[in-house]
């Protein structure tokens, strides 16, 4: 299919757009780390502070891999997962009434459009301006 975008590109700005917002939510996290266990706490999370853990973990490591294209499908199928869980753990809009409940409702489902980016990318891949890319070009035998 021909298109007036060049794929490679958007592929690109697709994985720097996705992972930008968990970067800088884990490293907002990572650097007030006493906070993401209170609010872990508030939200309802399991163990609030292996749950703020894993969540630096995520959204830090894992986003600053797939802003590099690095190990894109599989990390964006977890990006999809984690964030369908998130939603349910930190947007229980069923609990908030009046502004707070809609307020909510729009991050609870943001969340699901944020997901249905991620599997978009796994199953189109990183593109050639990736990590996987490099390394795919570099282990394949020539002429192959």
């Amino acid at each position: 299919m021909n298109s007036i975008l060049p794929r490679d590109t958007v592929l690109l700005a697709s994985r720097l757009l996705l992972a930008t917002l968990f970067v800088l939510m884990g490293w907002s996290k990572l650097t007030g780390f006493s906070g993401t266990i209170s609010y872990m706490a508030a939200t309802g999370a399991p163990l609030p502070t292996l749950s703020a853990i894993i969540s630096v973990a995520v959204e830090l490591g894992l986003g600053a891999l797939l802003a590099f294209g690095a190990l894109t499908g599989p990390i964006a199928i977890l990006f999809a997962l984690y964030t369908i869980a998130t939603a349910f753990i930190g947007h229980h809009y069923w609990t908030f009434a009046g502004m707070e409940r809609h307020d909510m409702w729009i991050q609870f489902y943001k969340n699901f459009s944020i997901s249905g980016g991620f599997l978009a990318l796994a199953i189109a891949g990183p593109g050639r301006f990736s990590i996987d890319a490099l390394l795919n070009s570099t282990t394949r035998p020539a002429g192959s």
